[in-house]
């Protein structure tokens, strides 16, 4: 039998959504016998997500990945902590300050003889304002250094996959799919670091004269240009959700929720929210495309459940929380697997893929950090639970 060939799209979602990539992939490797990320056909990444993807084109895997980024163990070379990302962009600032009396001498003359208002004076002034916050720059240094090692390639065309990693043109507004020929020559570290670029958070990356923002300002998934390379299954995981907080303000098994309405928690939340839901609108206008755009490729979604309060409120620059959130987004897309097993059973068996039997062991972790199920009763009614999802879905479908 012909090996699938199988594609691997992974959205943003900063740290956090790289925490949880990483977790879910490692539970999606665990559970499906015959699934090896390090071998499918092409990976699409955008934003967080094209850590992720580039690390798996380098024959990276979900668990080494995890040690790396989220234990930090493993060989020097490879250990990245997300909190250096926090690292403030003081070379943006200071050339901005060095533009600042220049401005503003101009801006005095000009309004002092009538010939700008102050609306044109404030407008000039602020082009001396920082265009990010933190640097990013430690994402192109770092893994310049990781792909380096023996087996591994920082040049797109050297890779044995095809890797896609997608930026904004911010002159332009167009999306550049650095990894396409014609947008192959870029380093791989430091497309990356562009497609991470959040605007506000972290300045532009100047490529090549033109100044690149991050991918998902366009596109989601950005899924097509691997769809369009005739893949056989695709895996997409996108870890920003809107959350939706419980109508009787109980959590449950979905964690509880600092604040039980998120305007309480502040400016964070609320823009954390609003990101989220246009992200959502897109991804699911997103998918409707490719299901009709590319109906012999089986595209299966894997994302957070909206309820669920520990992916929303966790601090992903915190080490602690950081391994809680990737041993939670592995028992999480473990237990999606199993709600989901009617539906996803025999679009797996049309490649050649089927679950393993360990899906049904809930002991099994990927660090170790869960407390043992307490008692027949609990582990019954966590089963029953994920048959009442598996025949929603059905039924749904």
């Amino acid at each position: 039998m012909t090996p699938p060939r199988v594609g691997v799209a992974l959205a943003g979602g900063g740290p956090l959504g790289a925490i949880y990539e990483i977790g879910a992939l490692c539970a999606l490797e665990d559970a499906i016998a015959g699934l090896r990320f390090v071998d499918c056909h092409g990976y699409v990444g955008v934003s967080a997500g094209g850590f992720v993807a580039a690390g798996l084109a380098n024959g990276i895997g979900p668990r080494e990945l995890c040690r790396s980024f989220i234990e930090n163990e493993g060989p020097p070379i490879d250990v990245f902590d997300p909190a250096m990302l926090t690292r403030p962009a003081w070379g943006e600032y200071a050339k901005r300050l060095a533009r600042l009396p220049g401005l503003a001498a101009g801006a005095t003359v000009a309004y002092a003889l009538g010939l700008a208002t102050r609306g044109m004076v404030l407008d000039r002034l602020g082009r001396a304002v920082p265009t990010g916050l933190f640097s990013n720059r430690t994402v192109h240094e770092h893994l310049s250094r990781v792909f380096s090692a023996p087996g591994r390639s920082n040049d797109f065309r050297a890779l044995r996959r095809r890797l896609v990693l997608v930026a904004v043109d911010l002159d332009s507004g167009e999306a550049t799919p650095f990894g396409l020929p014609g947008h192959d020559g870029v380093p791989i570290s430091l497309a990356v670091q562009a497609s991470a670029a959040l605007p506000g958070l972290f300045p532009p990356v100047e490529i090549d004269g033109r100044s690149y923002v991050d991918g998902a300002l366009r596109k989601t998934l950005h899924a097509s240009v691997l769809l369009d390379e005739g893949l056989d299954l695709l895996i997409c995981l996108n870890p920003l959700v809107p959350y939706r907080a419980p109508a009787d303000g109980r959590h449950g098994r979905h964690g509880t929720a600092p604040v039980s309405r998120l305007v309480d928690g502040g400016l964070p939340q609320v823009l954390s929210q609003t990101f989220r839901a246009i992200i959502r609108s897109r991804m699911e206008l997103g998918m409707r495309n490719y299901e009709s755009l590319y109906p012999g490729t089986d595209i299966l979604l894997f994302e957070p459940d909206e309820r669920d309060a520990s992916v929303f409120f966790t601090n992903p620059f915190s080490y602690s929380q950081r391994r809680a959130m990737a041993e939670h987004a592995y028992q999480a897309t473990r237990t999606q697997l199993r709600s989901r097993r009617g539906e996803l059973t025999a679009k797996l068996a049309r490649h050649g893929l089927a679950f393993e039997a360990t899906l049904d062991d809930e002991r099994r972790s990927l660090l170790d950090l869960r407390p043992a199920v307490a008692g027949r009763a609990l582990r019954a009614l966590r089963r029953l639970d994920e048959l009442l999802d598996d025949l929603e879905s059905r039924i749904a479908a």
